[in-house]
Parts: C-alpha cells; structure tokens; sequence
C-alpha cells in the first residue's frame, strides 16, 4: 500500500543545484530504507545515494560524493536529495525507492517499491 511520489526535477545549468523530494504516503510506515536511483539515456539504472531508517548512514556513488547528500524526515515521511555542483553526466531521471528493513540498501532488487521519477537536465 506504500506509494511514492518524487518532485523537484528540472532543466538547470552547469554548476547549479537541485533539490529532489519523496514523498510515500500509505497506510503504515516503520523501519524503512530509502535510495535514490537514477536512469540515463542508454545506461542503466544506478544507485545514486542510499540511507537508512534511523537517518545516521548514508552511501553515495563516487560519482556524486560530495556533491549530492540524502536526508530524511521520518515525521513527515520525506526524503530528499540535494544536488550542488551539477554536471551535464547527472542527466538523468531520477527515482526514490524504499524497502520495509531499518538498515542501509545499496542495489536495485533489494527495494520493493519505486516512484515514477523525475527528470533532472542539466545543461553544459
């Protein structure tokens, strides 16, 4: 019954920033892990940043090391990720996932549940 729901997603310029939100909205929400995954034009699908339940680990790709960073909201029932510094290379739609564990996921087929995604354009 887990529904997610991202925003924030637009055309920026190199060097500019972003601020990606998830929203899951259900009935009952305890001890879930969030990702952020995205999907370029003729790549597959990556893990961009990962965090777990309680909010105190978090992974990112070296890609995005840095300049992305994951956080969440529990009482609300957000998670967002803030994009500085992009790159034409972040081109991507961008997707939250999430999996009823408390700890920390880093692959693809370890969540359950997919937003519909976002697309993020940056230009060079």
């Amino acid at each position: 019954q887990v529904q997610l729901s991202e925003s924030g997603g637009g055309l920026v310029q190199a060097g500019g920033s972003l601020r990606l939100i998830c929203v899951a909205s259900g009935r009952t929400f305890s001890s879930y892990a969030m990702g952020w995954f995205r999907q370029a034009p003729g790549k597959e699908r990556e893990l961009v940043a990962a965090v777990n339940w309680s909010g105190d680990r978090t992974h990112y790709a070296d890609s995005v090391k840095g300049r992305f960073t994951i956080s969440r909201d529990n009482a609300k029932n957000t998670v967002n990720l803030q994009m500085n510094s992009l790159k034409p290379e972040d081109t991507a739609v961008y997707y939250c996932a999430w999996k009823r564990v408390a700890g920390m996921l880093y692959l693809m087929g370890q969540y359950d549940v997919w937003g519909q995604g976002t697309q993020v354009t940056v230009s060079s």
